[in-house]
């Protein structure tokens, strides 16, 4: 069983862990405990082909100083060679007597590591502050898990279910309160889709702000999807980020696009066609909704085709959680086949009541 002090170790470890980048590799931290529980050295993994969070806080001790030590880590130590070394071995090699982990490597090629560690005498305790691990690795074991990155699919509708009067105008359904939590939500993103046809009616920035209009710290990547092209003058070229424009109506190849560039978070707020198309390719692992309390009436839903011929047909959803925001409603929701999402992302920035959402 864990002591106090290696779970205070491991908490630090998960906040260090946040320091690395979101991409191909998981977030991970480390810290290095003495016999006597002191702390002797942290580390945490700064992107791909970096030392791993293990390695980085052994790399700042000298000769022999971890002997006997105990290793606190986010994720069970690596049993492969890749860009770098298993950092079971590492660990192992410098005599670390015990190790506290949180989760286990859900990798094929890198899992393996704690029976390694327990193989050559290695104390090996795993499972400590594993829900608060999963969380922040989540999006990353979806990535392995699917091949793509973690789907959030957005819309903002009034009470019965539109999301535009007659007129086509949209702005503003909800209140300032729901469009703040939105552009809190943006900023946890690594990337935001939008079909060309939002793009070209509604001229969207893309960006996460703040009240003042400023831009968070954050920002993420604006994704285009369609075969029309964006206008040289359109808000969406003025991003911080350059923007990802894909010609193209198969979201699969573009998610894989995506995922190769190290995406691991993607939140689709692109309008009733695009929303719709996600949610009828299945790709849809969390669907977030903003209700109004207004009524429009009219055709123009929230969304369109997708795919449900028959009552037998619909797609069926778990509610995470319901949120008052001001006068309106915030509904997180994921899959029936899906229990692993995890909570939902809270918002924790004040961003610009003239957000695009």
């Amino acid at each position: 069983m864990a002591s106090a002090v290696e779970i205070d170790a491991m908490r630090r470890a998960l906040l260090l862990a946040r320091r690395g980048p979101r991409g191909l590799n998981p977030q991970v931290g480390a810290v290095i405990l003495s016999p006597a529980g002191d702390v002797l050295a942290e580390g945490f993994h700064r992107g791909a082909g970096t030392p791993h969070a293990e390695v980085d806080a052994l790399s700042q001790l000298a000769s022999g100083e971890a002997r006997g030590s105990t290793a606190v880590v986010t994720l069970e130590p690596c049993n492969h060679t890749g860009r770098t070394g298993p950092c079971a071995l590492a660990l192992i090699e410098a005599g670390v007597a015990r190790v506290v982990y949180a989760l286990d490597d859900p990798t094929d090629a890198a899992a393996g590591g704690a029976d390694r560690l327990r193989a050559a005498g290695v104390d090996v305790e795993n499972g400590v502050e594993a829900d608060a691990a999963a969380a922040l690795v989540h999006d990353w074991v979806t990535l392995q898990r699917t091949g793509r990155p973690h789907v959030t699919v957005k819309w903002a509708q009034s009470l019965d279910g539109r999301a535009a009067a007659a007129d086509g105008s949209s702005q503003w359904i909800t209140g300032p309160d729901a469009r703040r939590d939105v552009h809190a939500r943006r900023a946890q993103a690594d990337a935001i889709v939008a079909g060309t046809g939002t793009v070209r009616s509604d001229d969207p920035a893309l960006t996460a702000r703040s009240d003042d209009g400023s831009l968070l710290e954050h920002q993420p990547v604006p994704v285009i999807v369609g075969a029309s092209e964006t206008a040289p003058d359109a808000a969406v070229r003025r991003h911080p980020h350059a923007p990802l424009f894909y010609a193209t109506h198969d979201l699969r190849a573009v998610l894989a696009d995506l995922a190769g560039r190290g995406v691991q978070r993607v939140f689709v707020e692109g309008g009733p066609t695009v929303a719709s198309a996600f949610l009828r390719e299945g790709l849809a692992d969390e669907v977030l909704v903003y209700v109004a309390p207004v009524l429009i009436g009219g055709s123009r839903l929230a969304l369109g085709d997708i795919g449900v011929a028959s009552i037998a047909d619909a797609r069926r959803l778990v509610v995470a959680s319901i949120q008052n925001l001001g006068d309106d409603l915030v509904i997180v929701a994921h899959p029936a086949d899906d229990r692993s999402a995890p909570a939902p992302l809270g918002a924790d920035a004040a961003p610009d009541t003239r957000g695009d959402a």
